[in-house]
């Protein structure tokens, strides 16, 4: 089979004169193979000897001209003198050695062409020196490992890439050599040739389709001059009458060939240029993704920049904050201790006592904003530590209500609450933190509210306290419910009410961290509605706990208790001896850490209270020393004007409820006290606030009032005191009512002083 195969083959081959055909075709072809490797071996042997060419071998296309004048022009005259040659042109001597022609040709052409261009067309830029210690290099796009030799880099990549795919990628359009493709060099050419008015049809599709239509008749007048030539040479005398109907039918077939070849190179401009808009058009998305990309990473920056600067700023609000409330607390502290225990003395006349109650109430305001900025910087820095404990349930709740119920009454205002009778006996929470959540919504409800009342609800259920506090307040505008709860911001209807606007922030801020929610609802000339929802998990043991003590109280039963008071300061020292002398305690001084250890050990205190910040021995080494080298377990208690010592850890066993913070609250003290030496306190004789019946309340002669409004009005506040001076001295029976005003005026509440005026004046 395979015999028969070959023969029919061979018999066909022969028949159709194919032979003859392949003989002139390779003839052709040896003459145009031995031009373009004589341009070869005389650009290796002739003009690299003679400097016209680079001393090394560079095949990498990334650093190569498109087109090198040197191989490629002296490789087509070359072919182009020896074909001629090759078909008689130049007569049988020629024809005979038409191989030997092509190769001298390109042997004088290549350096001729090389020395005319100067060697500039070898290398289109010069060649990235990687590290001289790297052999192999990964290509960006492949991702494979070549040789260095093999890889070239890729400014449009930004790293290596090989051969392959530098030649295969058409996304960079060359950007690493943009004077060395083919069309910028055609239009060199053509710029160097045509006059300067037609170069703007070199860029157009017009001159492309000329190039291409060029080069396409060319390549076709080739191929039929040869087809031809060949058929020439292949015909008979007998059959030679023929000839001129076969260039006839050639030519036709040439022409046919030439229009649809014109159509089809057009098609191809065409598409070209779309293909080239479309390039372009994603190299222009590609830039604004890279330039978005690049303003992406500046405004990181830039942003990682404020944030750095956002906690450094952060870290020196805190440090002020310390700094700034040790030194506030320090003379706050002699001033509310000694208003409490004035506060307390029965022997003073009204008019002091109400001065008293002034500055007790200005040094709370001044510490609830010290506070409240203290609890706000600790929850920022997730500082803020709770100190649970047992709380007898009930009856702290009945006393943050009547504390709020006597107010409002005294405001002429109604108070309702309802309190679910199945609350339970003890749950656990932190004290301090659930006070200033309720104190801060109830005080609120009672301070806005100028008429109506207040209704309170308190309920328990599945672990969770709900409480709801509804008034009849002014109301809280829509666009003001949401920045109510931001630091230091107050709405509308805070005109002429006293605040530092920390209030709601902090009991948002400490509801959320207690794992509950603090809602609230409002309309305007309605009222506020505020409903707490926290997770209070009851104590199932019965215990016997107290709860804490909300006044203070006139002694304690059993031997009176020894206490020493640590502290550089005279003065604090004797507030806390004028404090707890009066209750039954035995209280000794030290000056000093030092002193303390040589003292404690012969008076045998109870309770030791301990400054920090102590010149030569700080209070931290006398606890060190106290429990580590006297080996001796006193209950010791931390008096210090420095907030953040409460969080520190320390190796003394002092837990932060064994911190009480500077300015000391009598009340907190006494608490401290009666809870580490298990105290039974003896309460004081109770003395409820005169509750004033609205049918009771005395006013002034409308006359008075409206003389008060006047004075207001033009902001004459020193005449509003003298007057309210002469109604107090006339003994009109108007205490309730000159009470009231002097409290506001003394605390320049000047609006709602306006406000509680025209109010009496209307039910005058």
């Amino acid at each position: 089979m395979w015999l028969l195969f070959n023969v029919m083959i061979a018999t066909l081959l022969m028949l159709l004169d194919v032979f003859q055909a392949l003989e002139q075709v390779l003839g052709l072809y040896s003459n145009i193979a031995i031009s373009w490797i004589a341009a070869v071996v005389a650009d290796l042997v002739i003009n690299k000897p003679l400097g016209l060419s680079p001393k090394g071998l560079e095949f990498r296309r990334a650093y190569l001209f498109d087109i090198n004048p040197v191989g490629v022009g002296s490789m087509v005259i070359a072919s182009i003198i020896s074909v001629m040659a090759f078909v008689g042109f130049f007569g049988l001597e020629a024809q005979s050695f038409s191989s030997f022609i092509a190769m001298f040709t390109a042997l004088i052409c290549s350096p001729l062409i090389a020395w005319w261009t100067r060697g500039r067309f070898y290398l289109a830029r010069q060649p990235f020196k990687f590290h001289p210690g790297k052999s192999k290099a990964t290509c960006v796009v492949c991702e494979r490992q070549y040789e260095i030799d093999d890889v070239a880099h890729c400014p449009a990549y930004q790293g290596p890439i090989c051969s392959l795919c530098c030649c295969l990628d058409a996304r960079c359009n060359d950007a690493c050599k943009p004077n060395a493709k083919l069309s910028d060099q055609w239009q060199t050419a053509m710029m160097a040739m045509l006059p300067r008015n037609l170069w703007g049809y070199i860029h157009s599709g017009v001159g492309h389709y000329l190039l291409l239509m060029t080069l396409t008749v060319i390549v076709l007048s080739a191929i039929f001059g040869l087809i031809y030539l060949h058929i020439e040479l292949t015909l008979t005398e007998n059959i030679a009458h023929i000839l001129p109907e076969i260039q006839l039918g050639f030519l036709k077939a040439y022409v046919a060939l030439v229009l649809v070849s014109g159509v089809i190179v057009w098609w191809l401009v065409l598409t070209s240029q779309s293909r080239h808009v479309a390039q372009q058009e994603s190299n222009s998305q590609t830039r604004l993704l890279q330039r978005e990309i690049e303003l992406h990473k500046q405004t990181d920056a830039e942003l990682q920049r404020a944030r750095r600067v956002a906690e450094q700023a952060n870290q020196a609000k805190s440090r002020y904050i310390t700094g700034i409330s040790h030194e506030l607390r320090t003379p706050l502290n002699s001033i509310l201790g000694y208003a409490q225990l004035l506060d307390n003395h029965k022997g003073f006349d009204p008019r002091s006592k109400q001065a008293i109650k002034v500055i007790l109430r200005s040094g709370e305001h001044l510490l609830s904003l010290i506070e409240g900025t203290l609890d706000i910087a600790r929850i920022e820095n997730g500082k803020l530590q709770f100190e649970t404990k047992s709380l007898r349930f009930p009856e702290y709740i009945q006393q943050i209500v009547s504390m709020f119920e006597l107010q409002a009454i005294n405001k002429g205002l109604s108070f309702k609450y309802h309190i679910n009778n199945d609350l339970p006996a003890v749950v656990r929470a932190d004290h301090k933190r659930l006070s200033q959540i309720l104190i801060n919504i109830l005080g609120n409800a009672v301070k806005y509210t100028r008429e109506g009342g207040i209704q309170v609800s308190v309920s328990y259920a599945r672990e969770f306290l709900s409480v709801e506090v509804e008034d009849t307040g002014p109301g809280i505008k829509d666009e003001e419910l949401q920045m109510i709860f931001e630091p230091f911001s107050r709405g509308s209807a805070a005109q002429g009410v006293g605040g530092t606007g920390l209030g709601l922030t902090i009991s948002k801020l400490l509801t959320e961290l207690m794992g509950g929610i603090l809602n609230v609802r409002s309309e305007m000339g309605k009222g506020t509605v505020f409903s707490i929802r926290l997770y209070l998990p009851s104590v199932r043991q019965q215990e016997a706990l107290s709860v804490v003590s909300m006044q203070i109280p006139a002694g304690y039963l059993g031997p009176r208790r020894k206490i020493m008071v640590v502290d550089n300061e005279p003065v604090d020292r004797e507030l806390v001896r004028n404090m707890l002398e009066p209750l039954g305690f035995e209280v000794k001084e030290a000056a000093s850490g030092a002193e303390c250890l040589q003292t404690y050990p012969h008076f045998k205190p109870d309770i030791i209270f301990m400054d920090l910040a102590m010149p030569e021995m700080d209070g931290w080494e006398t606890i060190h020393l106290i429990r580590n080298i006297h080996q001796s377990d006193i209950p010791i208690g931390i008096i210090s004007a420095n907030a953040f010592d409460r969080s520190l850890e320390n190796n003394s066993g002092i837990s932060p409820q064994d911190f009480i913070l500077k300015p000391l609250n009598l009340l907190e003290l006494i608490n401290w006290i009666g809870e580490c030496l298990n105290l039974q306190w003896i309460e004081a004789e109770k003395s409820m606030p005169a509750i004033v019946p609205i049918s009771d309340y005395v006013l002034p002669s409308q006359a008075t009032l409206k003389k008060l409004l006047e004075m207001l009005d033009i902001g004459y506040i020193h005449g509003v005191r003298s007057l309210i001076n002469d109604i107090e001295a006339q003994q009109l029976a108007c205490e309730h009512f000159v009470a009231e005003v002097r409290g506001m005026t003394n605390k320049f509440q000047l609006e709602s002083l306006k406000l509680f005026l025209k109010e009496k004046l209307n039910h005058a």
